[in-house]
């Protein structure tokens, strides 16, 4: 995951429907024809924005840290996760402020308010069995991913979890237990931003699902503007703000596509976020952005999982498993995510993105694509996530046992992920 620090903005006056120093694009008259890009183009990814230090006494998200030995370097790693001590058995419960934010782009609309109740609904929110699976992400080369195949048993133990729960349940190998890390939802009116002409486009993909590409900075900061300006965020909560099928592109180009999401975290100046250079006592916010995904946006054929609450999953995760951006471990690489290169974060959804399985029952944009094809299938699809023995070179792994055999595994999906590089630790750059 890249590291973003984007700029601060001065806080806005009031909750406007929509920011005044942006300047409207929908009065120019005419649509604009949507870039055409192509699939080879297309690089799925996240990035973190800031990250801060913290103390017992900051006043923050619940959270725990702990120690990680690494037999592989042997340097032992300090680490903050989400929620309690798992081997205290407790159970955490989150306020989650769902923002959704209303994006205009290029006189195009995309409303994050549409998928506010698809999200609600989701794995995410709602409490699911996780015993097994009907379909997971298929591979028949060992690196690209082609559609899926037939699921089969996921996570014995956890049966009435939300999808986080699930998942940090079974990092911990304490499934069936008394520990949660539980997300309690609360939604808030829609915020509408206006992206300016040079700051985005409309850009279509193969299968004519268009969506509204914005340069990754500008929107960095625009969410961090948000943080500071939004009466209601507090450090103990999580704000998510929520749109509906808009990407991010690096630089000046709108092909370097495409950021479907972003964790962060900074220490608070008054109302919002502030700097993240403190001493490391003041209250500190954590945020998230992230985009539902329309089915075949991207290539079913390659990424299959990648639709609706993927990255939404994706996010909560990595900021479960490191909120403050702080969280180092031995430099990774992995063939199934190379747009990553090598990195030291423990981003626990980037070695596996677009790789995921199907889940819970989906009603939202279910339809064909305009040009006809049928990715959506009536599932949810969450990505799977990598578990800290995977970062910390740890053989056997710590976490609940695998499927098919008694060592632990590296990833939720443990059998079911299909490549290789995650029935082992991580290997190095």
């Amino acid at each position: 995951m890249t590291r973003l620090i984007a700029r601060k903005l001065t806080v806005l006056a009031g909750l406007t429907l929509a920011l005044p120093l942006l300047a409207s694009t929908a009065s120019a008259g005419t649509t604009p024809a949507p870039i055409a890009v192509p699939d080879s183009a297309i690089h799925a990814k996240s990035i973190t924005v800031g990250g801060a230090k913290v103390l017992p006494t900051t006043r923050t998200v619940p959270h725990w840290f702990g120690t990680a030995h690494n037999p592989d370097n042997g340097v032992t790693y300090g680490f903050n996760m989400v929620g309690a001590d798992p081997s205290a058995e407790q159970s955490t419960t989150i306020m989650t402020d769902i923002v959704p934010v209303n994006v205009v782009v290029g006189g195009q609309t995309f409303s994050g308010s549409d998928v506010v109740q698809p999200v609600l609904d989701s794995p995410v929110f709602t409490t699911n069995s996780y015993s097994s699976t009907p379909f997971a992400t298929n591979s028949l080369d060992g690196l690209t991913n082609n559609g899926f195949i037939k699921g089969g048993a996921l996570s014995s133990g956890n049966t009435n979890n939300q999808l986080e729960d699930a998942t940090m349940r079974s990092q911990f190998n304490k499934q069936g237990t008394s520990y949660h890390v539980l997300l309690s939802p609360v939604v808030h009116d829609p915020i509408t931003i206006v992206v300016p002409s040079g700051k985005g486009t409309l850009i279509q993909t193969a299968r004519g699902v268009v969506a509204g590409d914005v340069n990754i900075i500008w929107w960095a900061t625009q969410i961090q503007n948000l943080d500071n300006s939004l009466g209601y965020n507090d450090p103990t909560h999580l704000p998510i703000y929520l749109t509906n099928n808009v990407m991010l592109y690096d630089g000046t180009d709108p092909n370097n596509c495409c950021t479907f999401g972003f964790h962060g975290a900074s220490e608070v100046v008054g109302l919002g976020t502030g700097s993240d250079h403190g001493n490391g006592n003041q209250p500190v916010q954590t945020f998230a952005w992230t985009s539902y995904v329309t089915p075949g946006f991207f290539n079913p054929a390659t990424a299959w999982a990648l639709q609706d609450i993927h990255g939404l999953s994706h996010e909560i995760a990595e900021w479960g498993d490191d909120p403050f951006i702080n969280n180092t471990v031995e430099p990774w690489l992995t063939p199934t995510a190379p747009q990553y290169g090598c990195t030291n974060l423990m981003e626990t959804g980037d070695p596996v993105v677009a790789i995921g399985f199907a889940k819970g029952t989906n009603t939202f944009e279910q339809g064909p694509t305009p040009n006809g094809t049928q990715p959506a299938d009536g599932y949810y699809h969450p990505e799977d996530e990598v578990f800290m023995p995977w970062f910390m070179r740890l053989n056997p792994s710590t976490s609940q046992a695998v499927q098919t055999g008694t060592g632990g595994r590296y990833t939720l999906m443990g059998s079911l992920n299909p490549y290789p590089g995650f029935k082992t630790p991580a290997s190095g750059c």
